[in-house]
């Protein structure tokens, strides 16, 4: 069996709708993976350590006088407490969220990309970048999650 870790921020509900559709959809089409969803404000950085694979899930705020940068909640995991995690080569994927309103769309996707990088995980896929509301895009998160599934079982297999 695999496992999944998921590691979300959410304030107004897009990413975390965005993960429960997906965890539903992987549930319902891989029994055999294991899925476990954790909000980043409860995360402690061991969990990034936790399951098979890690998928990390933000959207994109416009914090800290920049537009462009981590929800303030995955910000403060990935950087303030999670700073000294070493991922070991473990499988990450990654879901960024944005919205076409402003330039950075979906500029969360680097910052997960960097600190993937940055912190020896491996790409497990690539990430999925979800634009505007995602209510009414179920399709296009579960088409993601297909993919999800096969890598996930190609490493299991590998």
């Amino acid at each position: 069996m695999s496992s999944l870790h998921i590691i979300y921020a959410s304030t107004s509900g897009h990413t975390e709708f965005t993960v429960e559709t997906l965890a539903a959809f992987l549930r319902e089409q891989a029994p055999d993976i294991a899925v476990e969803v954790q909000r980043a404000e409860s995360a402690q950085p061991e969990d990034l350590k936790r399951g098979d694979a890690l998928l990390l899930a933000s959207g994109t705020w416009n914090t800290g006088g920049v537009e462009g940068q981590l929800n303030p909640h995955m910000y403060d995991f990935l950087v303030d407490r999670a700073t000294n995690v070493d991922l070991g080569g473990k499988p990450v994927a990654l879901i960024a969220l944005g919205d076409t309103r402003y330039h950075y769309t979906a500029r969360a996707a680097e910052h997960l990309q960097q600190f993937r990088i940055k912190h020896n995980g491996t790409q497990l896929l690539p990430p999925f970048v979800l634009v505007n509301e995602p209510y009414g895009q179920e399709e296009k998160i579960r088409a993601w999650g297909g993919k999800l599934i096969a890598a996930l079982h190609g490493k299991k297999g590998g």
